[in-house]
C-alpha cells in the first residue's frame, strides 16, 4: 500500500475525527509509525501494514491528545472527559504494540527468527565404547559431529 493509500484509509477508520485533523497530520502520522517500527512504506505484508496502520492512528490521537491537553479544566467535565478518552485510547495502543513486538519479535528485528538466537556448537569430546578418547581425527581436527558408539 502508498502512502497516499494508507492517508485515505486512516481518514476512513478515524471517522468524525477527521475534521480536527489535516492532511499533514496524516503523513507525519505515518512518518512516526515508520520511525518506531523500522518498516519503509510502501508496505505488502498484512501484518506489518496492520500494524503500521495501527501506530499512525496512534499518532493521530495523541495529536488530538495534546490539542485538547490546552483546553483541559477540571470543572468542565466534557472537555477533560475527552482528554482522558484520548489518553487512554493512546495508553491502550502503546500497550498492544508492546504486547506485539514481545510476542512477535521477528516481525520487528529485521531478521527472520531462526536467525535470532545464536548457534549451538557442541564441546566437540568423543569417546569409543571402551573409554579411550577419539575426539581428534588424524589430522588432529576437532571433531564437531561426534556419534555414540553403542
Amino acid at each position: 500500500m502508498t502512502k497516499d493509500q494508507l492517508v485515505r484509509k486512516l481518514d476512513q477508520k478515524v471517522k468524525g475525527l477527521s475534521k480536527y485533523l489535516d492532511k499533514i497530520d496524516y503523513e507525519n502520522a505515518l512518518q512516526d509509525a515508520e520511525r518506531e517500527t523500522g518498516w519503509a512504506i510502501p508496505i505488502t505484508d498484512d501484518f506489518k501494514l496492520y500494524w503500521i496502520q495501527n501506530r499512525a492512528i496512534r499518532h493521530l490521537y495523541s495529536y488530538l491528545l495534546s490539542e485538547s491537553a490546552h483546553k483541559f479544566k477540571y470543572e468542565q467535565i466534557n472537555l477533560q472527559q475527552r482528554y482522558e478518552h484520548y489518553r487512554q485510547l493512546v495508553k491502550d495502543s502503546d500497550l498492544a504494540f508492546t504486547e506485539i513486538q514481545e510476542s512477535r519479535p521477528e516481525m520487528f528485528a529485521g531478521v527472520e527468527a531462526f536467525k535470532m538466537f545464536t548457534t549451538k556448537i557442541d564441546a566437540g569430546f568423543h569417546y569409543d565404547s571402551i573409554g579411550n578418547d577419539t575426539t581428534y581425527d588424524n589430522s588432529n581436527e576437532v571433531v564437531f559431529t561426534p556419534t555414540e558408539d553403542d
